[in-house]
């Protein structure tokens, strides 16, 4: 920090320049950036004023322009704040006795917004939720400036300081230490020894240069090519199969030297001229590859955009994942502006409906609270702004461009969308990042959502000597290891930060992403709401459930797991994974399809187990779910040749890729829903091609089962059913199956990051100035999706989660009629 020891001069001088400084500031809210911002020199958790404190100063009233006029809406469908003041004064509005104004059908369900509640969700969101007002919040933007700090900034100014301002944060990815004085080294290999003279194998390991910032090997300088990757296998020795049939192996203890070679004749690499190689003129190393982020091409010869989180919103650099912003605004995204940004570049989430100004302004040794009051309805949601080691760094230095992101780009800059399941919790962490209803201020914030990527960790278990798996604690598992991140993350806001023990961390929200979620969540933060796709209750399968060691949670100790539930859905919620905007799909209307076209009874595609070639060999697969429904059903020889025992002309069960698989989705009537190694996306599959889900997991939620009525769209068979599975299908009318089929087609959308996709669009307007199909299409579909179905489960919870009525907080405005509002005990 600037000292201003040497810095001569009165006072009162110093009082009269801050105070020069302070009404620029305020001046400069309405125009461009003129000056670099003074966010370098305050603390990120400043406190704002509530906003029904006496305030005599000026007010400042923003009047939308043509840009903003009306209603603003993100991709959520959500209203954004409004120039205009209004008494929120819920005593005004209609009483209204919800269990005779919204009935049960005969499902015992609710529809709210075309979505079948189970009975108390759906009459309190018909009756409440759809009758929430906006309430006014002084978000905080504020600033504090002493004497000493204004000081300090002018002395900064004074000596040119300036030029070089640079988001501080950006420099977490490689400084460290007290002020950032130390440079992060993370390196590509583990200590080496004489039998392994670049150490035990880890993704990274390096036989040339490596990238210390990101533990990423390169080919390095002496190279025609310096930044061409030279990832894992590329740049060692690999022998021929030991026996007929077999792999090739990969000594990782001998560098492969022809990769650095320029003789044509030769499999190279890293001097492979790209045209030659496509031309076929020289020969290359086929096992390289660009797997990194950013590059494109066989030969990583196009720089793209690499993924980082909201693509640093337009305000920052995407350095590899990691956004390193411009001067003047902050956060994972580069999403908050400072006080000297121009109130035109706010986020329309942030943009205030006015601004008020303190009269002691002018008071040079007051702080200064510039409050930003935006009009927003609840539920408000404060996301902490975690070191970047539990996000960013994550996604900086992924190995494979593809693991635990939903998009990468390519040589057009042009989005390319992903397969990847776990690419939900990017997702969702980006339409919380945009949301309106996301809030800078804890005060005033209903949840707080604690960002921890565990889909990009568990991917990158042993990715790198800082991610490795080897230390005691963890034994090799993946499981232990993103326990032992989300426990420092805890650690973390309870220390710099006041909201967890206000509520025991009950209302603060944590996703975990991967194939058994909340199972290893650290016992210190079970009191949380668990977002997750694998609901295990553990009523029936009370251990570790999947067939991959890695990931197996029950070696760890008690002590540091506690011994809770996988998933509880009195506070806990289901959400669908990530599936592929398929525009395919879209365009055929899958999801409406009729019953009259939908020609096979019941559909299963996918791995079928030991019994089938190319099955997983573990008998614990799918907890033998699978294999039992292949056993009486399946449509596909196994092995030895032989079908299912009850196998059918209109049943198709089988372990064999399907050409066209969405189609034949949509081609049947019944879908099986069961598990894999954990959770699978058939549910999903299921729901998005129009087909009536058939759930084979005992005590085992899937998306939403305990908020929406399953009953009016799905059918559950217990797993001792699966021999009677067809009789209990055939046995429901055509009307039963109509009905069911009609609310598929309704909630479809409900299983779509459709907000995720439609800020892409957006961002790619920005970018290129033209939208492609899928953006198109995709932001003409209006009904609620993902993001959307959560809030209405946090705004039910907000105002009936037992905890509440037993817990006052400070009296806040909620917008809502009085007969919707907790009653505290």
């Amino acid at each position: 920090m600037f000292s201003i020891q040497k810095w001569r001069c009165s006072w009162s001088t110093v009082a009269a320049v801050a105070s020069i400084v302070t009404l620029v500031s305020v001046v400069h809210l309405f125009l461009y950036p003129i000056v670099p911002s003074l966010d370098y020199f305050r603390t990120f958790q400043n406190s704002c004023v509530p906003i029904n404190r006496s305030n005599e100063g000026e007010k400042i009233i923003l009047k939308n322009d043509t840009s903003t006029e009306g209603s603003q809406k993100n991709a959520t469908g959500s209203i954004s704040t409004e120039g205009s003041e209004r008494n929120l004064d819920t005593s005004l509005m209609p009483m209204i006795d919800l269990n005779v104004k919204f009935p049960t059908d005969l499902h015992n369900a609710v529809v709210y917004r075309g979505a079948p509640w189970k009975t108390e969700v759906g009459r309190w969101l018909s009756g409440c939720d759809s009758n929430t007002s906006a309430v006014k919040v002084v978000e905080c933007n504020c600033i504090s400036k002493s004497v000493a700090r204004a000081a300090g900034m002018i002395a900064a100014v004074k000596a040119s300081a300036i030029a070089n301002w640079v988001n501080a944060t950006a420099f977490m990815v490689s400084l460290v230490g007290e002020g950032c004085a130390e440079r992060q080294e993370l390196s590509c290999n583990l200590p080496g020894s004489k039998e392994q003279p670049f150490g035990h194998w880890v993704v990274s390991i390096c036989p040339a240069y490596c990238d210390t910032t990101r533990a990423m090997c390169f080919c390095g300088e002496g190279t025609k090519y310096p930044n061409r990757p030279l990832a894992e296998t590329c740049g060692f020795t690999i022998n021929p199969p030991s026996k007929p049939g077999g792999a090739p192996v990969t000594d990782f203890t001998k560098a492969d030297l022809d990769v650095f070679t320029t003789n044509g004749s030769k499999r190279g690499w890293c001097n492979v001229d790209p045209a030659e190689a496509y031309a076929s003129k020289v020969l290359f190393k086929e096992e390289c590859d660009c797997k990194y982020d950013g590059l494109w091409g066989r030969f990583c010869e196009v720089s793209v955009l690499s993924t980082c989180i909201n693509q640093c919103s337009g305000h920052g650099l995407c350095r590899g994942g990691f956004c390193q912003c411009y001067s003047g605004w902050f956060g994972a995204d580069c999403s908050v502006p400072s006080i000297l940004s121009s109130i035109r570049e706010w986020p329309l989430w942030l943009r205030p409906a006015q601004v008020n100004v303190p009269e002691n302004v002018n008071s040079g040794e007051s702080l200064v609270n510039l409050d930003a009051i935006a009009e927003k309805k609840r539920p408000l949601i404060y996301v902490y702004d975690l070191p970047p080691d539990f996000n960013s760094l994550l996604l900086e230095g992924r190995h494979f461009k593809l693991e635990c992101v939903n998009r990468i780009y390519d040589q057009r800059n042009a989005t390319v969308w992903t397969d990847q399941l776990y690419g939900a919790q990017m997702a969702l962490y980006e339409s919380m990042l945009a949301s309106p209803h996301r809030t800078l201020n804890g005060e005033e914030a209903d949840f707080f959502f604690v960002p921890v990527l565990d889909s990009c960790i568990i991917t990158r278990a042993d990715d790198a000597p800082h991610l490795s798996m080897q230390e005691h604690i963890h034994g090799g598992l993946r499981s232990s290891l993103t326990l032992e991140f989300y426990k420092k993350a805890y650690d973390h806001i309870i220390t710099q930060y006041p909201y967890w023990n206000r509520s025991s961390g009950k209302d603060h929200i944590w996703f975990f992403a991967w194939d058994e979620s909340a199972c290893y969540a650290p016992k210190e933060i079970w009191n949380s709401i668990m977002l997750v796709h694998w609901g295990n209750t553990n009523s029936k399968h009370n251990h570790s459930t999947t067939a991959y060691w890695g990931d197996n949670w029950d070696p760890i100790s008690s002590d540091r797991r506690g011994n809770h539930p996988c998933f509880d859905p009195d506070k806990d919620l289901v959400l669908p994974a990530w599936k592929r905007p398929d525009e395919g799909s879209l365009n055929a209307k899958h999801w409406s399809r009729p019953r009259e076209k939908r020609k096979t009874f019941f559909y299963f595609n996918g791995n079928l187990g030991p019994a089938y070639e190319n099955g997983r060999p573990e008998a614990t697969y799918s907890m033998g779910i699978r294999q039992k429904v292949a056993e009486e059903f399946g449509s596909t020889p196994n092995k030895e040749g032989k079908l299912g025992k009850q196998h059918a002309e209109d049943v198709i069960v089988t372990p064999l890729r399907a050409g066209n698989y969405h189609e034949e989705l949509a081609s049947s009537v019944f879908c099986g829903v069961m598990p894999g190694d954990g959770w699978s996306g058939r549910m999903e599959d299921s729901i998005l091609q129009g087909c009536i889900p058939v759930v084979i997991q005992d005590g085992i939620y899937l998306p939403y089962e305990n908020f929406l009525n399953y009953e009016s769209f799905a059918v559950r068979i217990l797993e001792d059913e699966i021999p009677n599975l067809l009789n209990i299908l055939r046995s429901l009318n055509e009307t039963e199956i109509e009905f069911k089929l009609a609310n598929v087609k309704e909630i479809w959308q409900r299983f779509l990051y459709r907000d995720s996709v439609v800020l892409e669009a957006e961002r790619q307007k920005a970018l290129r100035g033209s939208v492609e199909d899928w953006g198109l299409k995709f932001s003409q579909l209006e009904e609620d999706d993902v993001f959307a179905t959560l809030i209405q489960v946090l705004h039910y919870k907000l105002h009936n989660d037992p905890w509440r009525r037993q817990h006052p907080l400070q009296k806040k405005e909620f917008g809502l009629p009085k007969e919707c509002l907790i009653r505290t005990e």
